[in-house]
């Protein structure tokens, strides 16, 4: 029998295991607060429900679930599809197919919780896993931009309540973004290949950009206007809508003016043409956070105005934030970050665990309590308990003896 977790999953050592769960308390009770009501959902999905769903690069890296007795036999004879199922590999497809399932029952604007187990089949490599956390907040029915200004606000919310440091907003508009482009002289059937070349700009640079666009046949002229922008970057959105109109960035203007009164300084909330997300997934605005102190993307999500469609045949606005849960988790573990300011400490009985579970409970209104048999070799089972964090130790008189740090 195997010691490992399978691998792209881990094990959490308890310390780790709090810590998590301590993040996830905090998130979800920040939402809760904000009007915003938590869903489950199963981890398993119709295999055409995920096949359809738009998800761009993840429909590659779908674990599929191949059909079972009867029913594999005759598909192995038929030589028809194995698999009926999978595992779903975001959140956002089993929310849509949720609302669609359940929308009599919800009120509408519905505003959702999940945070929940997703499942990708990744190369494991150090911070990419098979199996993680994803933490989503979405609005579905609300088309005004009072909505994603409230996602922006309450998902910053979480997010200082994590103590991540300074931060960022960066946002967008996948209208802004396309007038652009069609103002420089590509044509919308290209919008969205021009769009996967563009996003690469912080991995190849703008002269990579440029000669990917090239190599792709784009028109030379189209292509040079773009490469002058891309050296002016970062543009203001003032910049932009003289290239595009104020009709088409008025919207954005909005989101981006009144976020940043109600960030009021706490942290940054600017726009970023360069910002480019899910190409077949998000219909409008679009947002990311950077974290100040790691230099990485910590949340990101957008307006995503069809997908619900494709269950209901009616299109019903959409938008959601997602908080990148594990890559928050990585930081706060580098930093040690404790995730209760109570001290946990041990009480060791005999033959008399009656009266040490009473002594036990008179602590428990400051520390947090684990009773234990005392050990043979105690020095021993001391250093373990330091090691996964406790603060201290007492016998059945209740003297507590605090750990040298």
């Amino acid at each position: 029998m195997k010691t490992k977790s399978v691998k792209g999953t881990r094990d959490y050592l308890p310390a780790e295991a709090e810590l998590r769960e301590y993040m996830q308390r905090t998130i979800v009770e920040i939402y809760r607060e904000n009007g915003f009501s938590r869903i489950m959902t199963p981890a398993v999905e119709d295999a055409e429900n995920l096949d359809k769903s738009d998800g761009g690069d993840n429909l590659n890296l779908i674990f599929k679930i191949l059909k079972r007795g009867d029913k594999l036999t005759k598909a192995l004879e038929s030589g028809a599809e194995l698999c009926d199922m999978g595992l779903r590999y975001d959140l956002t497809l089993p929310l849509t197919r949720y609302f669609a399932a359940n929308r009599q029952s919800l009120p509408y604007p519905f505003k959702a919780i999940q945070t929940d187990k997703v499942y990708r089949a990744e190369n494991p490599q150090k911070g990419r896993l098979r199996e993680f956390m994803q933490c989503d907040i979405d609005v579905i029915g609300d088309a005004e931009p009072e909505c994603e200004i409230e996602l922006i606000a309450v998902t910053a919310k979480a997010l200082m309540a994590l103590d991540i440091g300074a931060f960022t907003v960066r946002v967008n508009d996948r209208a802004v973004l396309n007038g652009m482009l069609s103002a420089l002289g590509f044509a919308e059937e290209q919008f969205s290949s021009v769009c996967v070349s563009f996003d690469k700009l912080d991995k190849i640079g703008a002269e990579g950009v440029a000669a990917e666009l090239l190599e792709k046949g784009y028109d030379k002229a189209a292509v040079d206007k773009l490469s002058d922008l891309m050296k002016q970057l970062p543009l203001t959105l003032e910049k932009v809508t003289e290239i595009v109109g104020e009709e088409v960035t008025l919207r954005l203007s909005g989101i981006i003016s009144e976020s940043q009164k109600i960030a009021a300084g706490k942290y940054g909330v600017e726009f970023d043409i360069s910002l480019v997300r899910g190409q077949g997934y998000y219909t409008g605005t679009v947002f990311e956070v950077r974290s100040e102190n790691f230099g990485s993307s910590v949340a990101g999500g957008g307006r995503y105005d069809k997908l619900i469609g494709k269950f209901i045949g009616e299109e019903i606005p959409a938008c959601g934030f997602s908080i990148g849960f594990e890559r928050i988790f990585s930081i706060l573990s580098e930093q040690q970050r404790a995730a209760s300011s109570r001290k946990k400490i041990a009480i060791f009985y005999e033959d008399n665990f009656a009266e040490v579970y009473a002594k036990a409970e008179e602590l428990r209104a400051d520390y947090d309590v684990a009773i234990y048999k005392k050990p043979k070799k105690l020095g021993a089972f001391l250093n373990r308990l330091q090691a996964s964090g406790f603060a201290g130790f007492a016998y059945s008189d209740g003297n507590i003896k605090m750990f040298e740090n």
